[in-house]
């Protein structure tokens, strides 16, 4: 009897499997397919690259051997203090850390989503002990004769009931409800990778920004200094020749002027290079107290930068790779929304031990069991899952524009960078000559001034010229690094769309390497 028992149980465990399998397998996938847009084809270079134009100033752009920055793009400036602070940022900026861990809970929400492809178990073993009440009873009445007789019984005072119940319950996915939820989610991943790049790409191009501007600020305040003890000199030079009764007091006047004046802006040139020392403390997760940069005036110039050509560039923004995701997200939410017109499967059993006895509790007469399926279908809504598929279509709609706009403010960014490096590149060696001419002015001015011939006022108009242009060239210098920087973080820096993780990885359950923030 209980091999015919057990073969009988193992038949029905078959034959749901069989049905399972066979469920999944005729289930269809409702709702669009999914087609990736197809962006208009690019011209075939930059329109604002160097190499379209014949005089361009010093800077260019790398060979076409070198069409593509690779991983730590930061080390094309080839500045050692640059490479370290980039380290220190990736294992400890916190919003980095931040969208690290989004993606993770982005890819615990695609197996949260995958575990609706298989039943559910549950178990609730219980013990019940009840008392009823002692005045309840049953009246049983007899007819005879003469006359009418009752007797009353007494119930069971006490019970114990104990239960060990198994319930299973599966939503067959037959509409593709449940795998367009899983991919839904496992785009939603790719999304949440996405930005995490982007992320790890703007704070590094923003501390890079911030260290050539501390750079600037070091540079400018050589200047300041330099001047501070021009002035410094041709003040002692005017006060001596007043005492001496040669000039007169103006002069010394108008000397001190100029010498307070420079003071004044070798001064003020500290509060920003604070900010941005301050800044960069930020990005690398330290307390500004803690952190200092040491002096280094700035003595390069960009280098040639790889910007490869415009096909290249939608597969090396990871902003555009967000974008594009966001849409395939947006589809599977429609054929989510569809597979609401069709009916729901669910498939139930119940079963367990159940008896009034521990000893016979487990015993295989205490058994029960119950299996049942349910189609359910909405027959009247007022609507909604219309609305719905119109909605997620919207979306879909919006997330395609959006797309777009990413894709043309993509090449706007490397076509406004490109224009700015290249024209401040020109513009830089004219301002250069302006500083050369500056100074020739400056050495006459101070010949006619000590040979008596020009009044001192035309040496401190010669002197302000010098500082003027001083300053604008290193304005304009720890501009072209920024916008070298800003070129680097518009082309993607060193990523590309192969870095990022397929469906199949954002599915798996991460490694504990994986649980660590990487460069």
């Amino acid at each position: 009897m209980k091999i015919f028992i057990r073969t009988r149980v193992n038949g029905i465990i078959r034959i749901c499997q069989a049905a399972f399998l066979l469920l999944m397998s005729a289930g269809c996938v409702v709702g669009p397919k999914y087609h990736a847009p197809s962006p208009q084809a690019p011209a075939a270079v930059y329109k604002e690259s160097p190499s379209q134009f014949k005089e361009t100033g010093d800077w260019t752009v790398a060979q076409p051997s070198d069409a593509m920055l690779r991983g730590k793009w930061w080390e094309i400036f080839n500045d050692a203090e640059l490479n370290a602070l980039e380290e220190q940022l990736n294992i400890n900026n916190q919003n980095i850390k931040q969208y690290f861990e989004n993606y993770m809970e982005a890819r615990a929400i695609v197996r949260e989503a995958r575990s609706q492809y298989f039943p559910t178990l549950t178990a609730a073993p219980s013990v019940t002990h009840s008392r009823a009440s002692a005045n309840l009873g049953s009246t049983t009445a007899n007819t005879s004769g003469t006359g009418t007789t009752t007797s009353t019984t007494t119930p069971q005072l006490q019970s114990t009931l104990y239960s060990l119940p198994l319930e299973a319950s599966w939503e067959a996915d037959l509409w593709g409800k449940v795998r367009n939820t899983v991919r839904q989610a496992q785009y939603a991943a790719q999304v949440s990778a996405a930005d995490l790049e982007n992320e790890r790409l703007t704070e590094q191009a923003s501390l890079a920004e911030y260290f050539f501007q501390i750079r600037g600020q070091d540079q400018l305040q050589k200047i300041f200094d330099e001047t501070v003890d021009a002035d410094q000199k041709a003040y002692d030079l005017t006060r001596s020749l007043y005492d001496a009764g040669i000039d007169d007091q103006i002069s010394v006047v108008e000397a001190e002027t100029t010498l307070r004046s420079a003071q004044a802006g070798a001064t003020n040139v500290g509060i920003a290079r604070a900010q941005y020392e301050h800044a960069i403390a930020v990005l690398i997760g330290k307390t500004a107290t803690d952190f200092s940069i040491p002096v280094k005036p700035m003595t390069i110039a960009p280098p040639p930068i790889p910007v490869g050509v415009p096909s290249e560039l939608l597969e090396r923004r990871p902003d555009v790779a967000a974008a594009e995701r966001t849409m395939a997200e947006a589809n599977a939410s429609i054929g989510i929304a569809y597979a609401a017109y069709y009916p729901t499967l669910t498939l139930t059993a119940d079963g367990g031990f159940e008896s009034s006895a521990f000893k016979n509790w487990l015993s295989w007469p205490s058994r029960f069991w119950s299996v049942g399926a349910s189609l359910p279908e909405t027959i009247f809504d007022a609507g909604l899952r219309r609305a719905t598929v119109q909605q997620y279509v919207a979306t879909y709609n919006a997330d395609l524009a959006s797309y777009r706009q990413t894709v043309l403010a993509a090449f706007q960014n490397v076509e406004d960078s490109l224009a700015e490096v290249r024209i401040l590149s020109k513009q830089i060696q004219q301002e250069q000559q302006a500083v050369n001419s500056a100074q020739t002015f400056l050495k006459l001015e101070q010949g006619r001034y000590d040979t008596g011939i020009d009044p001192y006022l035309d040496v401190l108009i010669a002197q302000t010229t010098v500082l003027a242009d001083q300053q604008t060239l290193n304005a304009l210098q720890v501009q072209q690094m920024t916008s070298a920087v800003a070129l680097v973080e518009a082309l993607g820096g060193g990523w590309d769309r192969s870095q990022l993780p397929g469906t199949q990885q954002v599915t798996q359950k991460p490694a504990k390497s994986e649980t660590a923030i990487k460069p």
